[in-house]
């Protein structure tokens, strides 16, 4: 299984920290870096942020090795043309490494504070479903796109010059809904990006969405099987200890000990916590469960020597 890291880029993310993230990310071993594309957290305070496109513009030109994405862009604020657009150049100037994530959207408070609309449930999946469709369109048709929504149109629409890579950057869709996720999932997608799932729901998920893309006349195979969930990690208890202390002020974790909250975080909020002894088998059981690539959200923008540390005692072991 591979390991990517990703990190929210909403949380106080600048350039001297990203040009570092991206630098220790590629030397260390990791198999990509993801990032969240958001305007500002769901409550106040706001803290630096660095637009999603322009981030993923460095990486394509400064680094070599690592894959790289948005995990995910909503199409409530991104233009699914484009970010089509904009994607199809990114993966030619990184040389096929480009990954488009696309959601639905979610969080009320950006969406309000730059006048976007975001809608309810329902109109959020609808818009999804025809960004998915008119990305889909510009980047896998020969020829000109023609698309007519709600949301969306396209007449004799067409990108040029033609992707380097036949079909463009690879599309991911995250999520987990079994009733329009996955299914929207196995009929546009080359990747689907599981959420906070215990390995025996991702299995089930896994499962469902292998059938999905048989009656949609594709092969199992043809979607790579991702997922995201947060990693808490110290090289020793001591260490891991230190690093949970925000248990002592955050609602629900109050008064835990440190076994207590490892417990809840693992077991309750579907995460990745501990010493390498500790991570080690819960990756494993990811793998097992048919990941074949996980996220791990990394929380601390500026704890390179943490990330390096995990890279050193994980890396290569699952």
């Amino acid at each position: 299984m591979d390991i990517s890291i990703m990190i929210e880029g909403q949380m106080g993310l600048t350039w001297p920290r990203w040009k570092a993230l991206a630098q220790t990310v590629e030397e260390t071993g990791f198999a990509g870096l993801f990032r969240s594309d958001h305007f500002t957290d769901p409550a106040p305070p706001s803290q630096e942020s660095l637009e999603m496109v322009v981030s993923l513009a460095y990486l394509a030109d400064r680094t070599s090795r690592i894959h790289f994405g948005p995990c995910v862009a909503p199409v409530t604020f991104r233009d699914p043309v484009m970010l089509a657009r904009q994607a199809m150049h990114l993966d030619d100037l990184s040389g096929g490494r480009m990954i488009l994530g696309l959601g639905a959207g979610w969080q009320e408070r950006e969406h309000a504070m730059f006048g976007y609309a975001l809608g309810d449930v329902g109109e959020r999946m609808a818009r999804f479903e025809e960004g998915l469709a008119v990305a889909y369109a510009l980047l896998r048709s020969d020829g000109p796109a023609n698309y007519s929504g709600r949301f969306f149109q396209l007449r004799d629409a067409e990108l040029m010059p033609k992707p380097q890579r036949p079909g463009g950057p690879r599309i991911m869709v995250g999520g987990n809904g079994e009733r329009r996720t996955l299914p929207l999932t196995a009929r546009y997608a080359d990747i689907w990006n599981g959420v906070f799932l215990s390995p025996a729901d991702y299995r089930t998920r896994n499962e469902r969405l292998s059938a999905l893309l048989l009656e949609q006349g594709r092969a199992p195979g043809d979607v790579r099987r991702t997922m995201m969930t947060a990693v808490h990690f110290g090289r020793d208890e001591a260490e891991l200890d230190r690093r949970l202390s925000w248990r002592d002020e955050e609602e629900g974790f109050q008064g835990l000990s440190l076994a207590q909250t490892v417990a809840k975080l693992c077991e309750g909020e579907r995460q990745v916590v501990g010493t390498p002894q500790d991570v080690i088998p819960q990756l494993q059981a990811y793998a097992e469960a048919g990941v074949e690539e996980i996220f791990l959200q990394w929380f601390d923008l500026d704890d390179l020597d943490g990330l390096r540390a995990f890279g050193a005692a994980v890396l290569g072991r699952v």
